[in-house]
């Protein structure tokens, strides 16, 4: 897939910025840049909308809507947008369905909604979930923390007879698990490499929970949760400048129907409710979910699954307040979640959610070196063997083990051109599941001189019915079709503008076998006619427009 730009390892602030000055400057007709807010360090978050101008405003065709990074350390996801800008601009012209695609439709992307995190995350050795702001920290334990001064922040382990591990005999690299009826020997304490607040040499030690906990993914309005049930959701919902930005534009942007949300870790497509089973969504959604997911399996690998049934470990004090449920709870968009990159899988041992909450010691060991025979294999310059260090409070420790900002939660830079490419794929065959409105039709009967009936049939020959969703519908946010007639002198019957409700898309159509042929049973839905008895002469136009907030517009004529 040809680019201008490399994809093989992640941007800071100032790369981003210069590429999309650099997109902005050579496709003015195709690409629009804008700062959405300016956060507490001073860096940009931007907003890049992409379609044909010459073939009419972004607001007048349907809507497409990704982003990425709202969470610091996630930083694929901000790949992922750069390479689909990228992709989407530079095979303009060049390739029928991209040159197509920004005709008829409309591209957004934020790359990245949380600058200030994603650079404190890719410049330094911390991590946090947003944003490095103080925002109700937690202290108490073992603080993550490069102590070695190498750059990363990776394992540590200490001789300790109260410890749980022990070295692997067949692998001095390796720990296991010490057996109950080891009494003797050399066992181990195995932390996070790091250091304390405070240390008055208490040896039951726990791990300090992350100290910048805000988290951007659980501020929307929908199902938003305060403290302690949502540990950094914010004061109130939209409290965190970032988020209010990137909701007012999606607000302010009604021709957006469909929605994707990048992040990483764990190689999922997934789709809404988010608050309850998928048994108790509306049936219809739940089908054209799946549908559209599939084709991201299609290209990914990766399977299409409900939030809730799959992702959520705790289904009683479960995690709300994120974009996807929002978006399609309030405003009726199909919003997916797409979780990238799963190393989990490409070793062999996939996890679940509850496995990660309920996983036993030796399952989670198994897991790690898992990792780290990976790692040592497939991306050996984020590894380092144990080495002995003087650790400030225990004494002579050794440290060691693999970067795990770019191996588990991202993937090594040489692998990320491919997982952009198929992304890229999934991102423009959803975005082509648009509703298109168009006038299929538009014919004439002449009734007698001066007075004429016009015919209009009007239809939606795209997947996803003009509403989106029938969640719109019960959210009462769907907006109607409308058809307009123009060029008459007078109507004797019909409106000049008249709003016709909903157009189902091919999404909803049903089909059965009647006598060996396959007929649609609900083609009428798809398309809609619409007639008038105007009063006009001879050789006069008259012209039939219809239009709809998310689902475009079309226009024909007719000579009297």
């Amino acid at each position: 897939m040809k680019t201008t730009f490399s994809y093989d390892h992640y941007y800071l602030y100032e790369e981003i910025k210069n590429n999309l000055e650099y997109f902005a400057g050579k496709y003015p007709e195709l690409c629009q840049v804008q700062v959405l807010c300016v956060t507490e360090a001073g860096l940009n978050q931007y907003a890049v909308t992409l379609t044909n101008t010459g073939t009419g405003d972004a607001l007048s065709k349907p809507g497409y809507y990704m982003d990425g990074n709202i969470h610091a350390g996630e930083v694929t996801a901000s790949m992922t947008c750069m390479y689909l800008i990228d992709y989407l601009l530079t095979n303009y012209g060049e390739n029928t369905e991209i040159t197509d695609l920004l005709d008829t439709e409309t591209i957004y992307v934020l790359p990245r909604i949380s600058p200030d995190g994603a650079e404190c995350y890719l410049t330094t050795p911390e991590f946090m979930y947003s944003a490095p702001r103080d925002w109700k920290e937690v202290f108490g334990g073992v603080a993550p923390e490069d102590i070695d001064g190498d750059g990363v922040v990776r394992m540590m382990r200490y001789k300790d007879p109260y410890g749980i591990w022990k070295i692997d005999p067949e692998d001095p690299e390796q720990m296991v698990e010490r057996k109950p009826d080891e009494t003797t020997g050399d066992f181990y304490s195995v932390w996070t490499e790091g250091s304390f607040e405070e240390y008055d040499g208490d040896e039951n030690l726990k791990e300090k929970k992350m100290k910048w906990s805000m988290n951007f993914n659980r501020n929307f309005p929908y199902g938003w949760f305060p403290d302690p049930r949502e540990i950094g959701a914010g004061d109130y919902p939209l409290s965190f400048p970032e988020i209010k930005a990137v909701h007012d534009f999606i607000v302010s942007h009604p021709n957006i129907g469909g929605i994707s949300a990048m992040h990483t870790t764990a190689g999922m497509i997934l789709f809404p409710p988010g608050t309850r089973p998928e048994a108790q969504g509306i049936p219809a959604d739940m089908k054209a979910f799946r549908a559209i997911g599939q084709m991201g399996t299609e290209e990914t690998g990766y399977p299409c699954v409900n939030i809730f049934d799959t992702f959520l470990a705790d289904q009683v004090n479960y995690s709300s307040g994120a974009l996807d449920d929002w978006a399609y709870e309030n405003l009726g968009i199909a919003a997916y979640t797409v979780e990238l990159w799963d190393l989990a899988n490409k070793v062999g041992m996939p996890e679940d959610m509850t496995a990660r909450i309920t996983g036993g010691l030796d399952t989670k060991i198994r897991r790690y070196n898992a990792y780290r025979n990976w790692v040592k294999e497939n991306a050996p310059e984020e590894y380092v063997p144990w080495h002995e260090f003087d650790h400030p409070y225990f004494g002579k420790v050794e440290i060691g083990g693999y970067n795990y900002k770019f191996t588990q939660q991202n993937p090594p830079g040489h692998m990320l051109r491919e997982l952009c490419e198929g992304i890229a794929r999934y991102m423009i065959r959803f975005a082509r599941c648009m509703p298109h409105v168009e006038v299929v039709s538009l014919q004439k009967e002449y009734i007698t001189e001066g007075v004429y009936r016009i015919t209009a049939v009007v239809g939606n020959r795209g997947f996803l019915p003009t509403n989106i969703t029938d969640q719109a519908v019960r959210a009462a946010v769907n907006k109607p079709v409308i058809v307009e007639i123009s060029g008459v002198k007078e109507l004797v019957t019909g409106k000049e503008k008249e709003e016709i409700g909903d157009l189902s898309g091919f999404s909803r159509a049903q089909t059965k076998v009647s006598y060996g042929l396959v007929t649609n049973r609900k083609e009428a839905e798809m398309k809609r006619k619409v007639s008038w008895i105007v009063r006009a002469a001879a050789g006069d136009t008259v012209s039939v427009r219809v239009s709809h907030e998310k689902s475009g517009k079309d226009t024909k004529e007719i000579v009297l």
